[in-house]
């Protein structure tokens, strides 16, 4: 019997990098999987690929009524929504703080926070007629300390913890779970390609090479995580924060013949 069998799991931003590795494994372990994006091919194209057990919906993680729609729609399709996985995130372009418009200031918040809010919002509901559930909000380490040029990034990345933290002491009495994951540099699109109105990638500032764990992550890593708080296994878990940086945070490791 696989860990999701009979469950159904809507996964945002589920055609990127992180996003599509989630939605592959929650379906391998047999759930029902909802794809939510605004790129409405890939989404459809994910959706092909998986075949049976796999919906698309487009989904504006800043649009309320959009969130309806996505819930309803893994109603509809399952009959019961267990999972969410609030996935969905984009970068600002680096700058300083007096240098960041208010209009990037906005949609970074808008789709980070405002878009994480609104799924805890909509989704609860659902969760309940479900009799419990999970939500897992992907955070960042940039939501653990201050990181320069990154400003929006980083303070909707910090709220998301406290909103989790919110989340879950209103609903663990309901049975919902809700903790974040904080991923440190990942291999993916997201920090190997500038973002939108930038000609420099994250990845141009990280080296993995001082690292604990001298790497970059890769996507199922931060997917075994995920897969682990969501199941059965994490029944007792909620309102809490892990750190998947392999120790960026820790700060560098020294090598024997300098330490």
């Amino acid at each position: 019997m696989n860990r999701f069998d009979n469950q159904t799991v809507l996964v945002t931003g589920g055609t990127g990098g992180q996003g599509s590795s989630h939605v592959r494994a929650f379906h391998a372990e047999g759930a029902n999987v909802v794809i939510g994006d605004i790129d409405t091919e890939g989404g459809a194209a994910l959706a092909d690929e998986l075949g049976t057990r796999a919906r698309f919906t487009r989904l504006d993680v800043t649009d309320e009524s959009s969130w309806s729609a996505a819930v309803l729609a893994a109603e509809s399709a399952f009959g019961a929504l267990d999972v969410l996985v609030n996935n969905a995130g984009v970068q600002n372009p680096p700058a300083l703080i007096e240098q960041t418009d208010q209009a990037t200031w906005s949609r970074i918040l808008g789709i980070n926070l405002t878009g994480t809010f609104l799924g805890i919002k909509v989704a609860t509901p659902a969760l309940r007629r479900a009799a419990g559930g999970a939500i897992v909000n992907i955070a960042s380490t940039m939501g653990l300390g201050g990181t320069a040029h990154y400003a929006p990034y980083v303070a909707s990345k910090w709220a998301v913890r406290g909103l989790t933290r919110t989340a879950a002491l209103e609903l663990g009495r309901d049975h919902i779970r809700v903790n974040t994951i904080h991923p440190g540099v990942i291999a993916t699109p997201f920090i190997h390609e500038p973002a939108a109105g930038a000609t420099a990638a994250i990845a141009d500032f990280y080296s993995p090479e001082p690292f604990a764990i001298p790497r970059l992550g890769e996507p199922t890593d931060v997917t075994r995580l995920l897969l682990f708080l969501t199941s059965s296994d994490a029944s007792f878990i909620t309102g809490s924060e892990y750190v998947i940086d392999g120790g960026l945070l820790l700060g560098p490791a020294l090598q024997a013949e300098t330490a």
